[in-house]
């Protein structure tokens, strides 16, 4: 018995053609490997995400608590045609996407979750998500939402994306927003980098294990930064009013 009910549990994949591994060159000059991980792998990267939740900076917690959600819901078989990709820097951790398949024409983006700040590699990550839909499964668009002031300049305004404000997107309802083939197109020369195949060590590198981020985002030292004032986002106000009672200066 228990048997059967997991089978009625679990909802019954699509076919998804593998995403074939891609390098980009940051401008640091280091290599970053994106390659596609199946459910084996989630328990290794589930405790780096884990850590973010404890990260106000950028709303790292809200996108980390969803994310969650939706890698363990994909590792349980609770969530269908779900896939991630991993992006890897000498084997460390450098961000997680994921998405899923809503219909055979319509992609449905879920998170992008930068673990190394700065040289774009969020953004790489991003393109290399759009470029598996566009480009590897022929969708004609990815509906999209951002849950940040940077994720809505990084994917919204770069891209030009267009409105799907009839559409609820499925992290909460929001309006979606529409990446198109027309404007993957516009974009691919200025937004989409990487190469393939990716050399032999580098993608056996990257295989071997997926290792710690060497420099997360980390909340502040300070815990009380860690409440946003209203129009203070890194909470110098509310610091320098504790500051004021306990009678010492800045």
């Amino acid at each position: 018995m228990p048997v059967d009910v997991e089978k009625a549990l679990r909802p019954v994949d699509n076919p998804m053609p593998p995403f074939p591994p891609k390098y980009v060159t940051l401008a640091s000059g280091e290599h970053m490997v994106i390659r596609q991980i199946d459910r084996s792998y989630i328990p290794e990267i589930l405790p780096h995400i884990h850590r973010l939740m404890a990260v106000e900076r950028d709303y790292y917690d809200v996108v980390a608590a969803r994310a969650m959600g939706e890698l363990m819901a994909y590792y349980y078989h609770r969530v269908q045609d779900e896939y991630v990709l991993v992006a890897q820097i000498n084997g460390e951790l450098a961000a997680v996407v994921n998405g899923r398949l809503l219909s055979p024409e319509v992609g449905m983006s879920y998170h992008t979750i930068s673990l190394r700040r700065g040289m774009r590699v969020g953004a790489h990550a991003f393109a290399a998500k759009m470029e598996y839909h566009i480009d590897i499964m022929k969708q004609k668009e990815v509906l999209i939402v951002a849950e940040s002031p940077i994720g809505f300049r990084r994917w919204m305004i770069e891209y030009k994306l267009e409105k799907r404000f009839h559409i609820p997107h499925e992290l909460g309802g929001p309006p979606s927003w529409s990446l198109t083939k027309e404007i993957f197109e516009r974009a691919r020369g200025s937004l989409v980098v990487g190469r393939r195949p990716v050399p032999e060590k580098l993608l056996a590198l990257a295989k071997k294990a997926i290792l710690p981020p060497n420099d997360p985002p980390k909340p502040p030292t300070d815990l009380l930064a860690w409440t946003r004032a209203k129009g203070d986002s890194t909470g110098t106000a509310i610091m320098g009013q504790r500051w004021a009672l306990e009678g010492r200066n800045k």
